[in-house]
């Protein structure tokens, strides 16, 4: 038998309810498990290296998304490695969370698009391989962008966040190929 298993509680002790694993159960394809702990209900769902766990409701709190920084680097390496940096030294800070995979954001985003029904688009600003074509905030020897969004209980814990994650990326020093932060600001339509 598999003992391998991930899963998603939030620990948040709230009035306001939202559904987990309500819907996610429906993913198992009728092969989902219920299961009543102590008056909550969970449900089990087989996944392929073993089963994903979830509440069926959790609390919730009203927080902030979408804080973040850019970092513009004269490679992918550099740039990663000053990402995972900043993220080791952001992962300690409490209420706040890097909600991307490892924290880190290789497709930036802008707010509109070409396209009607798309809100949201690639940052042609910030990817290397357009300079020349758009409008770049890019200087000729950056060659990879690395953005960290940040999602906090308040602007506070977010701005402390921020600092905290690019002085990180400051204290790799002038070798480490990083030349500038940036961050994007999407007036409240992104993130």
């Amino acid at each position: 038998a598999l003992d391998t298993f991930a899963e998603a509680f939030a620990g948040i002790a709230s009035e306001d309810m939202i559904s987990l694993g309500k819907h996610l159960r429906y993913f198992g394809d009728g092969f989902q498990t219920s299961k009543l702990i102590a008056g909550k209900r969970y449900w089990r769902i087989p996944v392929m290296d073993g089963e994903f766990l979830t509440e069926e409701t959790t609390g919730m709190v009203r927080a902030i998304g979408g804080g973040n920084f850019l970092i513009l680097a004269t490679s992918q390496p550099a740039a990663l490695a000053a990402a995972e940096a900043a993220i080791e030294a952001m992962k300690t800070l409490p209420n706040v969370i890097m909600p991307f995979p490892g924290g880190v954001v290789r497709s930036g985003s802008k707010v509109g698009s070409k396209y009607k029904t798309m809100f949201a688009s690639t940052n042609d600003a910030f990817c290397p391989t357009l300079k020349g074509i758009t409008n770049s905030e890019l200087s000729p020897e950056i060659e990879s962008v690395m953005e960290i969004v940040i999602d906090g209980l308040t602007f506070e814990d977010i701005a402390k966040s921020m600092k905290t994650g690019i002085e990180a990326i400051c204290k790799l020093g002038a070798g480490s190929g990083v030349k500038r932060i940036s961050a994007g600001n999407y007036g409240g339509k992104l993130g």
